[in-house]
């Protein structure tokens, strides 16, 4: 009876999945119903997509595993995940980056940020940092889903990847963002509903709020001496300032993922997706909720997961996940819930998966198709929807490929990485492009060249969980990494990147002749 009922959602999920990016295709006609959905989707639609391809399971399971270690320090992404990712993002850059890539006929982030500056230059430099940074963030988002595929169908990882990975492959090559976004609103309602049931039941076993809190407080005996020696000080406590555990967690984790939001491509093309602020109004209020009910539950619940662990097996997370953070969230489920909730949360994963991993292949393709193939060969037209497709097939193939061969721990961080170089990259030349009427075109190349090459400088000489596993800098260098003092091999590339990237633009947009009046006009017309 279980596993006919498991058949039956799963076939019921995948049959909806299908028939709505059947209903998109039938609704796209061109470029623009393909790549931004026809400029006039529903509030609705849009937040909960937005939201969705925010959160994958990168945040259920791999945060919510990296809270198992960390503790309920995490909830301060919560917060920056809401006021930046979701209320700064909306109010202060969506309104903006809607009407102006209205003005400019924009559809992708790289085209958006090409037209404003006047640069070809930028739309594809920009596409091909989407294209190129992208896989190891859409693979870790894979491999989410597939962990917990085999931990809860007991199948093989490599085939439940595979299978995961093609599904999502055909509505998107298929539907284009209409589809995407269609299948977005439908996953984000069930990653929600899951993620409430999961909340109250992890209270439920633990005896009530309170009294769970207050046995993680009380647990602070238990940090293993390892993570005690880096600065962990507890599960309900902050990591010794300074320490190596207070920078991994604010540094690359909390700021890294909170801050980066505001220039992820895949989220700003939402924005110009709808036809007026009222739009994006709405959205304020649905994503916010659905944001913390999705990485609040998550972090919580991986918190706790220690408390469950300890009282009915006498250990912690880790330990019980045997060092692996990606793994304590499935284990989790599957010892403290009843196997009927497994399968709705396995629905749940699935669709994180599915909604963030269809827009990361969008993008991907869209990066190919419209940003570097049309840009640098000067071709217009329907050519570039069929590269867009064959480049979604590509960034597929690539994703699996990772997923086969990435090491354990890497959901967290491989989601903070991408993350931390859209910050970088595009965040100081995003801001000025809607805010800063002097910015120049060279000011923007200089800020997207140094964010860009400063990020990828650090994680391959300086930061040291990168640099070490790479192995460039002990290849070059003789040593795993270039500066050894305390704190500099675990600080984050975005908290030395963005800022130089942020001078930079700032300081040769000054310097160089700013754009025409016409030019300006036709991009501000109508932004109040």
């Amino acid at each position: 009876m279980d596993l006919l009922l498991l058949n039956v959602m799963i076939l019921i999920y995948l049959l909806a999945t299908l028939y709505l990016g059947y209903r998109a295709w039938r609704e796209t006609k061109d470029s623009e119903g393909y790549l931004v959905a026809g400029r006039k989707t529903h509030p609705y639609i849009m937040a909960m997509s937005y939201g969705a391809t925010f959160i994958s399971t990168s945040a259920i399971v791999g945060f919510g595993g990296t809270a198992g270690l960390f503790g309920m320090g995490l909830l301060w992404l919560t917060f920056l995940n809401i006021f930046v990712g979701i209320f700064l993002a909306f109010v202060v850059y969506g309104k903006r980056t809607r009407k102006i890539g209205h003005n400019l006929h924009a559809m992708t982030f790289p085209e958006f940020m090409g037209r404003r500056f006047d640069s070809k230059f930028i739309q594809w430099f920009s596409g091909l940092v989407i294209f190129l940074g992208m896989p190891l963030y859409a693979s870790v988002v894979l491999i989410g889903a597939a962990r917990f595929m085999e931990t809860t169908l007991e199948i093989n990882f490599d085939v439940a990847l595979l299978i995961y990975s093609v599904i999502i492959a055909a509505y998107v090559i298929w539907g284009g963002l209409r589809g995407v976004m269609y299948t977005d609103a439908m996953q984000g309602t069930i990653m929600f509903v899951g993620m409430i049931f999961l909340l109250i039941m992890t209270y439920t076993h633990l005896g009530g709020i309170t009294p769970a809190h207050q046995a993680l407080t009380d647990m602070v005996n238990l940090v293993p001496k390892s993570l005690a020696a880096q600065g962990h000080a507890g599960w309900t406590a902050m990591p010794v300032f300074g320490s190596a555990w207070w920078w991994t967690l604010i540094s690359t984790i909390v700021m890294g993922v909170g801050i980066g939001v505001l220039a992820m491509p895949q989220l700003v093309v939402r924005f110009m997706t709808v036809k007026s602020n009222r739009e994006l109004n709405r959205g304020v209020l649905i994503g916010g909720i659905f944001i913390l009910a999705m990485t609040g539950v998550a972090f919580m619940v991986g918190a706790l997961s220690n408390v469950f662990f300890y009282q009915t097996q006498g250990n912690i997370s880790v330990n019980i996940a045997n060092g692996n953070a990606d793994s304590i969230i499935p284990i989790y489920i599957n010892a403290a819930t009843p196997e009927w909730f497994v399968y709705l949360f396995m629905l749940t994963l699935l669709a994180a998966a599915m909604s963030t991993s269809s827009s990361q292949f969008h993008s991907q393709g869209s990066a190919i198709g419209r940003d570097i193939y049309e840009t640098l060969s000067g071709k217009k037209g329907g050519g570039s929807i069929m590269l867009t497709r064959a480049g979604i097939l590509v960034a597929v193939i690539i994703a699996v490929t990772l997923g086969y061969i990435l090491p354990e721990n890497i959901i967290a961080r491989g989601t903070a990485i991408f993350f931390g170089l859209c910050a970088a990259a595009f965040l100081p030349m995003y801001t000025s492009a809607l805010y800063w009427r002097g910015a120049t075109k060279a000011g923007a190349i200089a800020g997207l060249i140094t964010g860009t090459l400063v990020t990828v400088f650090w994680y391959l000489f300086i930061h040291k969980a990168e640099a070490v596993p790479l192995g460039v800098a002990k290849m070059l260098l003789g040593r795993d990494v270039l500066i050894t003092q305390m704190p500099w091999p675990v600080v984050d590339p975005i908290i030395v990147a963005l800022p130089l990237a942020v001078v930079v633009t700032v300081i040769v947009s000054l310097m160089t002749k700013p754009p025409s009046d016409d030019h300006l006009d036709e991009c501000f017309r109508g932004v109040r």
